[in-house]
């Protein structure tokens, strides 16, 4: 994955899709990622998702699961609340940005068990 330095772009849009189970986020550099639901639960960044071993990000498989809110959290990242109660992930911008699953970040695109 990309090494993004802090704070390097910020969210100017957050628009939850429901009917299209995603997430739309656009950046000050209007670039725009669309994130699937079941994508951004699966790299949840918590230390329960993801441990305590500084190992690359791994994608924790889970049900079904849809968005309940979305809070900030101070000038750098957002909390997403999932409909199974799951709220401890903290997904900073940068996080969120290196996620991203457009073609530019991601060439080989999103492995079907993580759509």
């Amino acid at each position: 994955m990309t090494t993004y330095t802090a704070h390097n772009h910020w969210p100017v849009d957050v628009n939850l899709v429901e009917a299209e189970d995603r997430l739309a986020i656009t950046w000050d550099d209007d670039h725009v990622s669309d994130y699937p639901l079941r994508y951004l639960r699966g790299f949840c960044p918590c230390a329960n998702c993801q441990g305590h071993s500084g190992e690359p990000p791994k994608f924790v498989p889970t049900n079904n699961e849809h968005i309940s809110d979305i809070m900030p959290v101070g000038n750098y990242a957002m909390t997403i609340v999932w409909d199974s109660g799951h709220d401890t992930g903290i997904y900073s911008f940068d996080w969120l940005r290196e996620l991203c699953p457009c073609e530019e970040h991601k060439p080989a695109g999103i492995p079907a068990e993580q759509r």
